[in-house]
């Protein structure tokens, strides 16, 4: 039997800049990234959305994207169970990641990209700057921003859709824990790191750093609250 939902979360209401469907989609990511929405709880999209101050089916709609994301899965009747990876699961993500990203990091360096690389510059300091400030959100936000456009400098379309897919079903779970130990911010900071090989043309240091990088993140899920 799942474990059901709290009685509440700590969500905002929304507004109506935004659709209700993106704001809500936008802060259950929140919530999930936070580990506030735990994995394996039932979560029914009334409740979820008495919390918001809106209707159902925005939360429903929303939830629906979540589940194309892989993030949760509808439950028949009950409303949508947050996706549990088991610690295989995360294994086997790592290991996929590690088969595309090293390698097609490292061809990049080989390559005259210098002021692409630079142009990325910005989103490496906004995820230090995340880290830093605590902002959990902006900072998964950034660091896909970061990774996908890396990626996109190869020219290969599929492959950043792949990458983008493997990090929107893992999520980078053990951010809470790393940020309330002061530990974010190292991480974070080889992203700059890597920017500098890459404008050197350094392959080898930036396949290397670029192992090290997805072998790290692979802690931080390990560090996941059980």
């Amino acid at each position: 039997m799942a474990p059901s939902a709290p009685d509440g979360l700590d969500l905002p209401v929304v507004g109506e800049r935004q659709s209700l469907r993106e704001q809500v989609a936008h802060a259950l990511r929140a919530a999930l990234i936070t580990g506030e929405m735990r994995p394996g709880v039932v979560y029914s999209a009334p409740a979820l959305a008495a919390q918001f101050g809106v209707s159902a089916t925005p939360v429903r709609e929303a939830m629906l994207d979540l589940t194309k994301e892989g993030l949760v899965e509808a439950v028949r009747n009950k409303g949508f169970r947050v996706t549990e990876l088991s610690e295989r699961d995360l294994d086997e993500l790592t290991e996929i990641r590690r088969l595309i990203e090293v390698p097609t990091v490292a061809r990049l360096a080989g390559a005259s990209r210098a002021e692409s690389f630079e142009a990325l510059r910005p989103l490496a300091a906004r995820i230090v700057a995340a880290a830093e400030d605590g902002d959990l959100l902006a900072y998964v936000d950034a660091d896909i921003r970061f990774h996908v456009g890396l990626l996109a400098l190869a020219g290969n379309a599929r492959l950043v859709e792949v990458v983008r897919d493997l990090r929107n079903r893992a999520r980078l779970y053990g951010l809470a824990s790393l940020r309330e130990r002061g530990l974010l911010a190292d991480s974070a900071r080889e992203h700059l790191g890597l920017l500098d090989l890459l404008v050197e043309g350094d392959a080898g240091g930036a396949e290397r750093l670029m192992r090290d990088h997805i072998r790290h993140v692979r802690g931080i899920w390990a560090s996941r609250p059980e």
